[in-house]
């Protein structure tokens, strides 16, 4: 079973084991997306997940509970790249929601006879759309499909 597995079986937080630990927070995020670890390192993690050394040692792929295979891997990949791309939209529309207040209660404060913050709100507007029509594939021009044909057409070159 991997440090993740155990740390949420647990409960506890990545910060959690890390203080339990004494490790950093950043050297468990590595060592849960796979990393390489020190063995002083992991007597340390094992003697908090209270499990033995040798057992963290031999985790393979310390970022998965189970074997995967290429198959598997490759899809968890294509997953995991496509929810941080749809979280990193969500950060973008936050930001923009959060800016877009300030310029509209800033505007009416400083000049209220002219709403110039619509022009700013319009351009970062645009790129809102856009940056949702590429996270959610609505038009999907530069796909797959398009990808591989790059890929093929720069083969046949060489």
């Amino acid at each position: 079973m991997s440090i993740r597995m155990r740390r949420l079986e647990k409960g506890w937080s990545q910060e959690q084991l890390a203080d339990m630990a004494g490790v950093s927070t950043r050297t468990v995020q590595r060592l849960e997306r796979g990393a390489k670890a020190a063995p002083e390192t992991l007597k340390c993690l094992a003697a908090v997940l209270e499990t033995d050394f040798t057992e963290l040692q031999e985790i393979a792929p310390m970022h998965s509970p189970h074997p995967t295979t290429p198959a598997n891997d490759a899809a968890e990949q294509e997953a995991l790249e496509y929810v941080r791309d749809i979280k990193a939209f969500y950060n973008h529309l936050i930001v923009f929601a959060a800016v877009a207040l300030g310029l509209v209660v800033f505007n009416l404060i400083m000049t209220p006879g002219y709403f110039w913050a619509k022009w700013a709100l319009m351009g970062w507007g645009i790129g809102i759309v856009l940056h949702a029509i590429n996270t959610f594939e609505v038009v999907n021009i530069l796909g797959p499909d398009w990808e591989r044909r790059a890929v093929e057409k720069r083969l046949n070159r060489r």
